[in-house]
């Protein structure tokens, strides 16, 4: 495999390129989907193939075949070299990369019980319990349930000398269930925003226990059905860890992305409100917001040992005492702006070209509990489990629903609330931002399908958070006809 990406390299090198590297990549997939005590289906599949970039002047150039040989892994480089030298002819300043030593090495997720070692029987067994369950519950008329598996082999060669075999394995799961009214529909699931999902074998889907939450589920989204509306009010707002994972997703996370702030990428989720002028100084929240790019945390999906130019997995300070201080970034857009190259650079497998991309963006834990937070709450709602989302393409001005909602009086958790949803506008709600749940609520929760680009690609992105409050918030929000 370092044969083959040595010769694309070498065949990019010979076309007149710069600078180039390669990835050739093997990666398994499989897909078990239960429904209403039934599966519904089963995906598995493989691809291998190689992806080589090319840089000359301005631009990059990029190919990609499938199952390549020596001969045709050199034309591949011989393409991308081709292709960048035609992008070049628009005027442009030459491109540098940010300095990053080159290694040789070896690296490994680690697993305690790989994915294929667990029979597809056991696998459908599992699925077919855990949505027999919620479907048993009356009132529930759909139950749903999946787990997903990817095991990903990566062999890296760069013109500077790079040499990296990464082998990183990931797992996931979730269910849900459905139950319909006379005039509406509510859901309830379990597993956070995608589901439980991490850089980690099978024991992950044994920790998440399906089983032991599949009646409660079903009987919550049943409940919810008959649950007074979230009022329409500015209250005190509670956010669980996993709802407060994709507000951070989705108005930190994507805002922060370096290609976007300079203008680069604004495909699919927009550009940002941000301007680097204001690195260092900007107050994006209150002092209790610290926020974290680390690619090193174990076990989350946003894990790796190097990303896709080589660039070895860090900790990066992004939000320090809510100042804005960091961003995600790759060796050229790091070179454009002086700053150091972060290791935020991924594509959507082999055959895409690699972007920045989050890693595990997260808000580092504060010192109360959720049990704190909520006695120390007078008037206020508390939302977990997100269900809908809606943000600008400045990443400011936002709207998120929650798939349940508990009114807050007098430090007490109160009555179940339907259809919660809330809205703010981003600089101002993470000011707001006043109690934050302590190192023992802190979970990294996973997305496995954050796009980006276009084409589009499906980036693995992980966010560890807590639960926190934000004081004086618009909740209960109604779009009108």
């Amino acid at each position: 495999m370092f044969l083959l990406s040595q010769a694309a390299v070498e065949g990019a090198l010979a076309a007149g390129a710069t600078y180039a590297d390669a990835r050739f990549g093997v990666t398994g997939y499989e897909a078990v989907v239960a429904r209403n005590g039934e599966i519904e289906g089963l995906r598995q599949s493989e691809s291998a193939g190689i992806g080589v970039r090319a840089l000359i002047g301005s631009s990059w150039g990029f190919m990609s075949i499938s199952e390549p040989s020596e001969l045709n892994a050199r034309q591949a480089g011989h393409d991308a070299a081709e292709i960048a030298q035609a992008s070049a002819r628009v005027p442009g300043p030459p491109l540098e990369l940010a300095d990053v030593a080159p290694v040789q090495a070896e690296w490994s997720s680690g697993w305690k019980e790989h994915p294929s070692d667990v029979s597809l029987a056991e696998k459908g067994d599992l699925l077919i319990g855990v949505t027999s369950a919620m479907k048993a519950v009356p009132g529930v008329s759909v139950a749903a349930a999946h787990l997903v598996a990817w095991d990903t082999q990566k062999w890296f060669v760069s013109s500077q000398g790079h040499r990296i075999h990464q082998h990183i394995v990931e797992t996931g799961t979730s269910m849900s269930a459905t139950a319909v009214g006379e005039r509406e529909t509510q859901r309830r699931s379990y597993g956070g925003i995608g589901g439980a999902y991490g850089t980690r074998g099978y024991e992950l889907v044994r920790e998440a226990d399906l089983p032991g939450h599949a009646q409660r589920v079903g009987e919550e989204a049943v409940e919810l059905l008959g649950a007074p509306e979230c009022p329409s009010a500015t209250l005190d707002l509670i956010l669980g860890s996993e709802q407060l994972a994709l507000q951070i997703h989705e108005s930190v996370g994507h805002a922060i992305e370096l290609d976007r702030i300079l203008g680069w990428e604004a495909a699919f989720a927009g550009t940002s409100f941000l301007d680097l002028a204001q690195l260092g100084s900007l107050r994006y929240g209150s002092e209790l917001m610290n926020i974290t790019a680390d690619a090193t945390l174990p076990g989350a999906l946003g894990s790796f040992g190097f990303d896709d130019e080589g660039t070895p997995a860090q900790r990066v300070d992004i939000v320090r005492d809510g100042r804005w201080v960091g961003v995600l970034s790759g060796r050229d857009s790091a070179a454009v702006t002086g700053l150091p190259p972060g290791g935020m650079v991924r594509a959507d497998g082999w055959g895409r070209l690699p972007m920045v991309r989050m890693t595990n963006v997260g808000i580092l834990p504060g010192t109360s509990s959720l049990d704190e937070i909520i006695a120390a709450t007078d008037d206020g709602v508390y939302m977990e489990t997100n269900r809908s989302w809606s943000i600008d393409d400045k990443r400011l001005n936002f709207q998120f629903g929650c798939e349940v909602g508990y009114e807050v009086k007098h430090g007490r958790r109160g009555r179940l609330l339907r259809n919660p949803t809330y809205t703010g506008i981003t600089p101002e709600f993470w000011g707001s931002l006043d109690m934050l749940g302590g190192p023992g609520e802190w979970i990294s929760w996973g997305t496995p399908n954050c796009g980006k680009g276009q084409p589009m690609q499906m980036g693995h992105t992980g966010h560890p958070a807590v639960p926190a409050r934000f004081r004086n918030v618009r909740v209960g929000v109604r779009s009108r006809a």
